[in-house]
């Protein structure tokens, strides 16, 4: 990979609009939950709305995953330890590296 950190970068930064949108999303069905039924159990909507919330929090939780998975990435990068397997030392693969800029690990310890 010539440049990973211009390809660590831009995932953070689809990461970040991405949980933008989502936090945005969820506020939405937070407001949405403010108006209906309490009782979920007899509410037709109850459980679209916390299956909504539900869905959008596991995005949320993997889209902050990816950032901190990048940002660890890019201080790999700065240490001078990027493309590096973290369990073995041994060289990640260029292939490995171009489809998952923020793999920590080779194929045979991920």
């Amino acid at each position: 990979m010539d440049d990973p950190r211009s390809a660590l970068l831009a995932e953070r930064a689809r990461n970040e609009r991405l949980l933008a949108d989502v936090e945005r999303s969820m506020r939405d069905v937070s407001d949405a939950r403010q108006d209906a039924n309490s009782d979920d159990e007899h509410d037709p909507e109850g459980a679209t709305l916390a299956w909504e919330r539900g869905s959008l929090g596991a995005v949320r939780d993997d889209a902050r995953q990816r950032i901190r998975q990048v940002d660890a990435a890019l201080a790999r990068l700065d240490a001078g330890t990027y493309g590096r397997c973290a369990v073995g030392g041994e060289p990640i693969p260029e292939a490995r590296l171009a489809a998952v800029p923020w793999a920590a690990t080779c194929v045979a310890h991920a």
